[in-house]
């Protein structure tokens, strides 16, 4: 019997893939059905150091849905840590306001920090370049709805692999599950070396390829993602590799694929991929963006011990 009550959700790493596919069973009745009082007298501290809008919003969706209430602040400069306030204060302060915490942090290990600070769940709402384990399980969800199977699929990750920590989660999930890996990027956004390093260790299979012309024609699912200009520290690097993808429904229709390929992005997206995809029926990114409140319901009502 899996139990996720108190855990923290910090890395996908943590979890073993019992409890994955536990999360993804319980995701699909949460889908199926609503629990109005499910967390009745329960409160999320939802603490976002960086822009949001698909997981801050999905997140107070699913707590106020199953009759929780959330606390938050979406931007730290209305709060004392513009003052001086260390992150370890902030959170060991809201500890005592509430029942769980998500956090998202452009410091990479601060949700790590936050948990390690606190007798509370911290959920990891992504840190940085490193993790963002709930996109994660949503990733996850997505493609099992939608292909059938998480087992053998050949993947495809197109763009920013270097800072793209939805993919780094993804990567770590799949290799569970006998996923062949293919990442697509410019030779300076590659996954990093102790990301593929630790893939080896897992047994997972993996190639790497500079244009997607390479290997679109065996992908089951490709995973798009935008270059991110905010992680460049010099932005002449960034210019560099700017719309150096661009994915739309006449470059799609050029390609060879397989007629039930699907493609998911994390989103938001800049130019990387057209409007005109919305309408195919390989598009499924804003299906992925709606799992997030059957699965973040799930999360919540698992580590606050309501269910499992």
């Amino acid at each position: 019997m899996v139990s996720l009550k108190n855990r923290d959700i910090i890395s996908i790493r943590d979890f073993t893939k019992e409890e994955i596919l536990y999360i993804l069973d319980l995701s699909k009745e949460m889908e199926s059905q609503r629990h109005p009082d499910l967390l009745k007298g329960k409160v999320l501290a939802s603490l976002f150091f960086e822009p949001s809008t698909r997981t801050r919003m999905s997140f107070e969706s699913a707590m106020k849905l199953m009759g929780g209430e959330v606390i938050s602040f979406a931007e730290p400069g209305v709060t004392s840590i513009v003052k001086g306030e260390s992150l370890r204060d902030a959170v060991k302060i809201i500890e005592g306001y509430s029942s769980a915490i998500v956090i998202r942090h452009f410091l990479e290990g601060a949700p790590r920090l936050a948990a390690d600070a606190v007798d509370i769940p911290v959920i990891n709402a992504g840190d940085g370049a490193n993790q963002h384990p709930t996109q994660t399980f949503l990733d996850l969800y997505t493609v099992q709805k939608t292909k059938g199977t998480l087992e053998g699929l050949t993947v495809g990750f197109l763009g920013d692999l270097k800072y793209g920590r939805t993919v780094h989660s993804l990567a770590y999930a799949l290799a569970h599950f006998n996923c062949s890996m293919n990442f697509i990027s410019p030779p300076t956004l590659r996954m990093p070396t102790d990301h593929l390093e630790e893939l080896k260790e897992r047994g997972a299979r993996y190639s790497e390829y500079n244009s997607l012309e390479e290997i679109s024609d065996k992908l089951d699912v490709l995973y798009c993602t935008r270059i991110q200009q905010e992680r460049f520290a010099d932005p002449v690097e960034f210019e560099k590799v700017k719309g150096t993808y661009r994915l739309n429904k006449a470059v799609l229709e050029g390609l060879k694929i397989k007629k039930d390929l699907k493609i998911l992005h994390p989103l938001p997206r800049v130019d990387e991929m057209d409007e005109s995809l919305d309408a195919t029926p390989y598009a499924v990114y804003f299906q992925q963006a709606h799992s997030g409140i059957p699965v973040r319901e799930s999360l919540l009502a698992s580590i606050l011990g309501v269910m499992g």
